[in-house]
Formats: C-alpha cells, sequence, structure tokens
C-alpha cells in the first residue's frame, strides 16, 4: 500500500475547520455573513458559556428550501458564485462553502430553515460531521443554526479556548462591528440569559453610531470620494487627550479586515501632524468596485489586496487628514456653583492682577466695539471635549501667569498655551523650509563642545546630513564631545547645548532603518520646541495678536508636534447655560 492516502471526508472537514473556526466568535461571524447574505433584515444571536456550550443565530432571510438546506451542509456548495470567473468581483461576504460544513464537523449542530412563502421548513441535525437526521418540521421563514458543545470532538483545540467571559467579549466585539457596518439590519446579542446589544435597524451609519457609541464629541468625521473610493467614519481628534491606543474597524465593502496598507495610512495621517506615538481609535468603511481588490486571500476572509496599493493609501492619508485637520480643541465644561449652600464667609475674594494688568491687555475698546463684553471664567472647570470645528479669528485680550494668552471669538472664549501655539506654528514653518531646500544657518566664532553617551553620540553622526539640512552642523571631537560649529537661526546660543541633548535622545530611538522623514519630523519637533516662545514670558498685545493669526494658517492647529493640546475653549453657550440665559 503507497504512502500517500486520500484524507477521509470528515477528517478534511475537521482540518477546514481548523482554518476557518478559531473560536466560538469565528463560528457566528461566518453564521452572521450568510444570514446578511441572505437579505435578513433582523438577526438574534444568543451564546451560552461565551458560545462554547452553545451559539444559536436566528435570521429573518430568504431561508432555503428543502434541497437548499441539505446541500448547504456539503462541502465547497454555494449559491455565491458559478464560475471561476466570478471569483474576479465577489459582492458577497461567503463564496467557498466551507463554514457550515467546517463548523458542523466540530459540534452538535442543528440548521432549521423554511423558504418565504413555503408551507414548512427543513431541520438537518449533523453530529461531529455525520448526518443524524433531516426531517421537516415547522419553522418560521428564514435560518436559524444551534451549534452545541463547540470542539467536543476535539480536545485538543477545545482546551486552547479562553475563559468564558474572554469568549464573551471577543462576541460582543465582533457583533458590534456587524452592527455597525450593517445599519439597516437590526441586532440583538444575549450571553446567559442576558441581552448585551439590542439596536433596531436605521437609516444611517451616524444613527447606528449613536446606538453603540452614543454622543462622541472626541471623534471627528470622515467623508471622502477620490474616482471610485470612498472613505467614511469616525476618527480620534489630533487633540484628544485619551488612551493612545484605541478599538481599530476596517470595513472594505462592509467587509471586515485588517489591513497593513490602511494601517500604515492611520499612522502616517496622525504622524505628520505630531511625534507622537499612537494607535488611535478609528471606524472606518471604505467602497470600492469589487474588480478593485481580491477577498480571496485568507481562509477567514480577514484580508484583501487591492489592485492599486499606493491608491488606496493615499486616498486614505488625504481622507484623514482633512478630517483631522479640522478637528476639534478640548473644550472646557464648567461646574457651576451651588450658591445656596456655600456659606458667605467661605466665598474666595476677586483675584487681583497688580499693577502689570493694563499693559499687557488689548484696550477694552477694541472688544467692545463689537457689541460683547468680556466674561471671566470661574475657577474649577473641568476638561471635556469640544464640538467646534476651525479656528476662528481671534482676539487676544492678554495673558494669564505670563504664559496663557487669553482670547475671544464668536464662539467663546480661548484659553492658548503661547509655548505650545508657537511650536506648532514653528514645526509647520520648519518642515516647509526643508521641502524645498535647507535652514538658514549661522556659524559660530566658538565652536560648543557637548558631551554625550556613545549612542547619543552616534545616533547625531549617522543623522549628520538630516541635520546638516536643518542648519547644524557638528562633528565627532573626541572622547565623549561633540562639536557644534553651525546652529540654525531659530535657535540662540544658550539653547544649543540642550537641544543637540533632545535631538539625541530623540534619534537615539528610531531605528537606523528609519525613512528620512521620520528623522526630520523628529528633528523639527525638537527646534520648534526650543524655539518657540517659554512659559512666564510676557508678551506685548502685538506678539500675542501675531502667535494666534499664524496658529490660524497652520494645517493641525490644535496639537503641538509632541502630541499636546494648543487651546482650550469655552464656548458661548456653556457661558449662557450658568448664567441661566437659555
Amino acid at each position: 500500500m503507497g504512502r500517500i492516502q486520500v484524507l477521509p471526508g470528515d477528517l478534511a472537514n475537521q482540518i477546514a475547520a481548523g482554518e476557518v473556526v478559531e473560536r466560538p466568535a469565528s463560528v457566528i461571524k461566518e453564521l452572521v455573513e450568510n444570514a446578511i447574505d441572505a437579505g435578513a433584515k433582523h438577526i438574534s444571536i444568543a451564546v451560552e458559556l461565551g458560545g462554547k456550550k452553545l451559539v444559536r443565530v436566528e435570521d429573518d432571510g430568504e431561508g432555503m428550501s428543502p434541497e437548499d438546506a441539505r446541500l448547504a451542509v456539503e462541502r465547497h456548495a454555494t449559491s455565491k458564485i458559478r464560475k471561476a470567473e466570478d471569483l474576479g468581483g465577489i459582492a458577497t461576504l461567503g463564496f467557498r462553502g466551507e463554514a457550515l460544513p467546517a463548523i458542523a464537523s466540530v459540534s452538535h449542530f442543528v440548521l432549521r430553515s423554511r423558504a418565504r412563502g413555503a408551507e414548512s421548513g427543513t431541520e438537518v441535525r449533523i453530529n461531529g460531521g455525520a448526518i443524524a437526521s433531516v426531517t421537516e418540521v415547522g419553522a418560521a421563514e428564514g435560518t436559524a443554526i444551534e451549534v452545541a458543545d463547540l470542539f467536543y470532538n476535539l480536545p485538543a483545540r477545545r482546551k486552547f479556548l479562553k475563559s468564558d467571559g474572554a469568549e464573551s467579549a471577543q462576541v460582543s466585539r465582533l457583533v458590534t462591528q456587524l452592527a455597525l457596518c450593517y445599519p439597516e439590519v437590526g441586532f440583538v446579542l444575549t450571553s446567559g440569559g442576558r441581552k448585551l446589544l439590542q439596536c433596531p435597524p436605521v437609516a444611517t451609519l451616524r444613527d447606528r453610531f449613536y446606538q453603540l457609541y452614543g454622543e462622541r464629541q472626541d471623534l471627528v468625521e470622515v467623508h471622502r470620494e477620490s474616482g471610485d473610493l470612498k472613505v467614511v467614519g469616525y476618527v480620534a481628534a489630533l487633540a484628544e487627550q485619551g488612551p493612545t491606543r484605541g478599538p481599530q474597524n476596517i470595513f472594505v465593502n462592509r467587509r471586515i479586515v485588517k489591513d497593513r496598507t490602511i494601517a500604515h495610512a492611520i499612522i502616517n495621517a496622525y504622524s505628520v501632524a505630531s511625534i507622537k506615538e499612537r494607535s488611535p481609535e478609528v471606524h472606518l468603511f471604505l467602497s470600492m468596485p469589487p474588480t478593485a481588490l481580491d477577498v480571496n486571500v485568507h481562509p477567514t476572509k480577514a484580508e484583501v489586496r487591492f489592485r492599486d496599493q499606493s491608491y488606496v493609501h493615499e486616498a486614505m492619508r488625504r481622507a484623514l487628514g482633512d478630517a483631522l485637520g479640522r478637528g476639534p480643541a478640548p473644550e472646557l465644561q464648567l461646574a457651576p456653583p451651588n450658591v445656596q449652600q456655600a456659606p458667605l464667609g467661605n466665598l474666595p475674594l476677586p483675584t487681583s492682577y497688580g499693577g502689570t494688568f493694563p499693559s499687557r491687555w488689548i484696550p477694552p475698546g477694541a472688544w467692545t466695539a463689537r457689541g460683547e463684553e468680556g466674561t471671566a471664567a470661574p475657577q474649577g472647570a473641568a476638561l471635556q471635549p469640544e464640538a467646534s470645528s476651525v479656528i476662528r479669528p481671534m482676539i487676544a485680550l492678554g495673558q494669564f501667569r505670563d504664559t496663557f494668552i487669553i482670547a475671544v471669538d464668536e464662539e467663546g472664549i480661548a484659553i492658548i498655551d503661547q509655548h505650545v501655539a508657537h511650536e506648532r506654528v514653528l514645526f509647520e514653518r520648519i518642515l516647509e523650509r526643508l521641502t524645498t531646500g535647507r535652514m538658514e544657518s549661522q556659524r559660530l566664532l566658538e565652536p560648543l563642545l557637548v558631551e554625550l553617551p556613545p549612542a547619543a553620540r552616534q545616533a547625531l553622526v549617522a543623522r549628520s546630513a538630516e541635520l546638516d539640512r536643518m542648519g547644524f552642523e557638528l562633528e565627532e571631537f573626541g572622547g565623549d564631545a561633540i562639536r557644534v560649529t553651525a546652529l540654525p537661526t531659530l535657535l540662540r546660543r544658550e539653547e544649543c547645548v540642550g537641544a543637540v541633548r533632545v535631538l539625541a535622545e530623540d534619534l537615539e530611538g528610531l531605528d537606523r532603518g528609519s525613512r528620512v522623514e521620520e528623522a526630520l519630523k523628529r528633528i523639527a519637533a525638537t527646534m520648534a520646541c526650543h524655539a518657540a516662545v517659554k512659559a512666564n514670558y510676557p508678551l506685548t498685545a502685538e506678539k500675542m495678536a501675531h502667535i494666534l493669526d499664524e496658529l490660524r494658517q497652520t494645517a493641525y492647529s490644535t496639537i503641538c508636534p509632541h502630541g499636546r493640546p494648543v487651546m482650550l475653549r469655552l464656548t458661548r453657550r456653556e457661558v449662557e447655560k450658568n448664567f441661566q440665559r437659555i
């Protein structure tokens, strides 16, 4: 007898199940996608013990005839495609015909289905891949599938499942993603008899997003069309000070995917405005012709391959860049004092500004001529996200502690960190100059010696070409020292040592294979930080007005290159609400 044999059908199905079915959530994904392909408008999912004991998915789709119900559990049986050419433009979520037989081979499987208009339904029972019975039953129109004791006949696979709570979390995350992508379909998720999610059908993505996440003013809406590619969704604002890592839901033609091209475009869009490393929260939906991508590249259909990868990357990067440029600044929300309960003797005294107050403030007429009156913000404000999107022309009223510019516009009051705002302006100016040549440099009459650790010295020497474009001229001097012979004109001599040390720390963290653009951004951010006006530095009215005007011209005015917020806002509505004018 030869060494090579054809595998039995049940064993082949179990091997296929290992590729398609990783955990209970994988089962639910395949069953829900089949329901959506069948035109379901309401889908109910129930799980027990995280889906390890039971998974039940019911839908009101078109259902199946007795013949189709029997064929549906056969391997490579599908209604989605007919010939090889169909693979070039797949418009359905499923198409391989592997999911149902793979699931049935590793569980106690029950399928009940009734076609629309039929008088009765069909029930197919399968245990570990072997058909136990096929009977006629009464059933509602649509399809209901029960998967019990997943991997009961594969103990090696079952022991790798996580705890009930962890598997339930995976199921909840998946159903949330599916519900987000199909707002016209109603979803109900029940776990252990407890309803975890209930989303009736709605008309728009905005409505479904509100159902799932509530009011999220910390996110920015994305909407861009480029040729036959459309990108919509929501992404974390640049100025959002929440966690640097968040959920990333990516859908291509309403299919959940994980794609390196899209992930890189997201990181690139955020890195243009800031060198702060983050994996932001995004919910993005790409739509394109089915012929422009290949979905048949992964057993679980979790990956796609684009026909024009660079085009998709650039379209994504521009879509996010446009949205982030309109993103909001954080807003101050007043906490109104409880005047009735506060004892009179404990009320704070009015703030005294001293004799320097008038000399650094705009004359009152410059503001009252607009028909408004300035309002002092009370103490104890709490930070909340803001809903406005662009920086309007502002009038600087003065400084607070020689560090923050207090300004007003048509929408309310703004508190601007003068150092961070100036840093944003200088950063974009430096990068703009570098794209057209090099920074202006000034040679030092007496070179400076800066002592650095070996790794830091090597980082500077390795990036000497980029540093030269920035206006730095430096070389190894021997021992632990670097000799600096020229500086950018933006920096003063006394700032040189600190700037070089920070540059060395920044560049030391970059891999040797990093792109030149990444190194230049880090250098530009450090230069801008050291050249910007410092805190505790008094500004004239003209200088404050200049910073605000320059800030309005920047592409990303809500954060500095290192990710800190430029301003906090107190909207006119918030002020009026606390004075009971609304």
